[in-house]
């Protein structure tokens, strides 16, 4: 029973597959909120300069 807690203990792929979904998790968070933010902030900007050219 040792040897198979001290192989689960060693292979570490199944880690850093985790690791990997955890980082790709946080950058679409990233992502999509500075998209949400750009994208609000450009829909007033465009909305100011079309309501000041008419």
């Amino acid at each position: 029973m040792q040897s198979v807690f001290k192989w689960l203990w060693r292979n570490t792929q199944g880690q850093d597959i985790a690791e990997y979904a955890v980082m790709l998790a946080v950058i679409l968070v990233i992502v999509v909120g500075t998209i949400r933010l750009i994208g609000s902030n450009a829909n007033n900007v465009f909305s100011e300069a079309a309501s000041s050219i008419q």
